[in-house]
Parts: C-alpha cells; sequence; structure tokens
C-alpha cells in the first residue's frame, strides 16, 4: 500500500482523462490503480441492459464488519465551445486556488476527494468495511449504470449505509447536506386537428388552441407542499407544431412537460391526476409518459443523519442544513437498498463554461468525507 493521496492531483489526472458520458475506460484505469494501491479489491463491471448502450461501473471493498458505500460518477457533461473556456476544459489548470476543468465539481473532485478520505481510512486499518461505486453513465440515460450496479452489489455485499458525492453545498463546504430528493415524471400531449388554409378555417380544424387549453390545466398547481418538501413543480418544456408557414393550419400539435414532484405523490397517482386535467379539456389528447420516471423519497434513519451531520460539523465548522431540493440523483437507486444520504463539493459552476472548483477545498472535503467515514463506521 503506497501513502497518502493527493486529492488535488487526482482530479486532475481524472479531468485530463475525457470522460462525457459514457464515460471510457482510461478513467477508470485511473480509480483502479488509485483504490488497488490503497488496499482495495477492484471489480470492473459492464452492465448491457434494455437495450441501451453497454457502460462501465467499478466495484471496490475493503474491510469487514459494518458496510459503507462511496457512490459517484466520472462521466461528464460535454464540455461546449473549448473556445469559450478560459483555459482548455480537459487541461486541468491550477490557477491561484482555482482548479479549472469539466468536472471540477460535478464530480471528478468529489471522487478524487472520497479516494484520498478512504485511503487515509485504510492506512489506519480503520474499523468497517468500505466500499465504491463508480459509474460511467449518471450524466446519461443512467440505465446501466448505479441502478444494476447498486443491485448487483446489494445482492452480494449487503450495504449499511451510503454517500454520495455530488456537490451539494450551496455557498460554502458543509452548509448543505441531501437527504432526500424530488421525483421526477415526464411526458408528451398530442393533439390532431385537420389540417387547412387559414383563410378557410371551416374547412380544418386548429390542434392549437386544444393545447393551450391542457397548458392551463396542467399549470394549476398540485399541492402546497409539506415540512419536507417544497411545493411540486410543472414546467412546460416546448410546444412543436412543425409548421414554417403563416397561411396554413396545422394538423397536429404537441406539447412536452416535466413535473419535480414531492412526497405527496405517486408516479401513478400523479399521472392518474395529470392524465385527468388533460382529458377534462381535451378528451381526444393522446399522452405519452416518457421511461425513467421516479418517485420522490427521504432518508429517515435520525442516528445516521445524527452522525453525518455531527462529522461535517467537526470538519468544517458549519452545521449543515439537511435538505430536498434540487434535481435527481443517482441516489434515486440506492434508496431502494439502503439509507443514502448526499455530501459534497459547492456546485456553483457545474455543467458550466469555465465549471472550476477550489483546491483548498478539495483539500477539506477530502478531510471531511474522512470524518464521516470514521462516524459511520465507528462501533
Amino acid at each position: 500500500m503506497t501513502g497518502p493521496v493527493d486529492p488535488v492531483a487526482l482530479t486532475q489526472a481524472l479531468i485530463r482523462a475525457e470522460s462525457v458520458t459514457p464515460a471510457a475506460p482510461a478513467v477508470f484505469d485511473i480509480v483502479e490503480r488509485a483504490l488497488a494501491e490503497a488496499g482495495f479489491v477492484v471489480e470492473r463491471l459492464v452492465f448491457a441492459e434494455d437495450g441501451a448502450a453497454p457502460v462501465e461501473n467499478l466495484f471496490a471493498t475493503k474491510g469487514e464488519g459494518r458496510h459503507l458505500a462511496l457512490a459517484g460518477h466520472v462521466d461528464v457533461v460535454p464540455p461546449g465551445p473549448r473556445e469559450a473556456w478560459t483555459h482548455d476544459p480537459f487541461a486541468a489548470t491550477i490557477e491561484g486556488d482555482t482548479l479549472y476543468g469539466r468536472g471540477a465539481q460535478d464530480m471528478k473532485g468529489g471522487i478524487a476527494a472520497m479516494i484520498a478520505a478512504a485511503a487515509a481510512w485504510s492506512a489506519k486499518d480503520g474499523p468497517g468495511r468500505l466500499s465504491f461505486l463508480i459509474t460511467g453513465d449518471e450524466e446519461g440515460v443512467a440505465i446501466n449504470g448505479t441502478r444494476p450496479l447498486v443491485a448487483w452489489c446489494a445482492a452480494r455485499h449487503p450495504i449499511d449505509a451510503a454517500i454520495v458525492g455530488e456537490p451539494t453545498s450551496r455557498e460554502v463546504l458543509g452548509d448543505t447536506i441531501k437527504v432526500g430528493r424530488r421525483g421526477s415524471i415526464s411526458g408528451e400531449v398530442r393533439v390532431k386537428g385537420v389540417q387547412g388554409h387559414v383563410a378557410y378555417p371551416e374547412k380544418a380544424d386548429n390542434p392549437i388552441p386544444a393545447l393551450f387549453a391542457i397548458g392551463e390545466a396542467l399549470l394549476v398547481p398540485l399541492d402546497e407542499g409539506n415540512a419536507h418538501f417544497a411545493p411540486s413543480n410543472l414546467e412546460i418544456v416546448s410546444v412543436d407544431v412543425g409548421n414554417p408557414a403563416y397561411n396554413v393550419i396545422p394538423a397536429a400539435a404537441t406539447l412536452r412537460f416535466n413535473v419535480r414532484a414531492n412526497d405527496e405523490w405517486t408516479t401513478a397517482s400523479l399521472q392518474a391526476l395529470l392524465t385527468e386535467r388533460i382529458h377534462a379539456v381535451a378528451p381526444e389528447a393522446e399522452i405519452v409518459w416518457q421511461p425513467g420516471a421516479s418517485a420522490a423519497f427521504r432518508t429517515n434513519d435520525p442516528a445516521l443523519l445524527q452522525r453525518i451531520e455531527a462529522a461535517v460539523a467537526a470538519a468544517t465548522g458549519r452545521t449543515p442544513e439537511a435538505t430536498t431540493g434540487g434535481g435527481t440523483s443517482d441516489a434515486r437507486f440506492i434508496k431502494d437498498h439502503c439509507p443514502v444520504v448526499e455530501f459534497g463539493a459547492v456546485g456553483s459552476t457545474m455543467h458550466q463554461i469555465d465549471e472550476r472548483t477550489s483546491v483548498s477545498e478539495l483539500r477539506a472535503l477530502a478531510d471531511a468525507y474522512g470524518a464521516i467515514i470514521d462516524a459511520v463506521l465507528a462501533p
């Protein structure tokens, strides 16, 4: 086993291994080498389910007893126009205390900090069992990544708790942890009409007014929220008719929407309500629900949350606020197998041009993960 792992140097190496989703093997080579040198047994797994493209994933484990899994992803979103960046998005340039690069915050920096913390735990023969669940497609369709990976792991190595290293901190490191997430449901509504000349509307049937009525019905508030979640929110994301002409009434119109729903709803109950609203104003409208729907969840394990909050507070000097806001993450798959909490870096520039993180924050993040590991795995 080698010495301490520098989270900054490791982040740079991970960024330089370009891995726009789905991640290529080169980035997993770096992760595997770092974890193997820290004494972990590493397995690389490729899943190819549901007709989706095969995706590489990684599982690594060490120890016995209470089992904590550290989860995350090494794939990243595309950088956009490289010429718009201050530094090349895959050069991992450091300027002062700032490290630039795609994935610096989301979430190669988090992976590097987790590995640094795990190496320190391993070097001191810490108690319990520590594992890694690393996927290569969190930023993509998320079919052959964490969902089958955590199921594979749970069937062979049951997990007691998991930490997902998403960049959860809002303003400063340690101010926020995620203890749940809203659900997500997407749908498409199609209304058929009869195409015709705008000068002869009696010979046509314009589908657009029906689509407007559907939009108004969908935008009626869904709920008022509750003690743990904000109100559910529906957004219309597109209205399309495919009609470039000014003198033609279109034959069909389509509306697409997404809902971020709290735990007042199941997927089925929310779809039922929205179907009722749509058909009340447009009985003939066709509704197509998109795959990948997820329901809201919240981790209800007071002892685990208390340990994690105390560890973050001890490492950062800040008692984190436990929230359920934001988008979806791979925690939605892990929660079916064990309690899960998300904690990570400040996410102020993730997915942006000039994504960047603080060098000093990366080191502090590694210390915070070390405190969490010790607290959760303590006898």
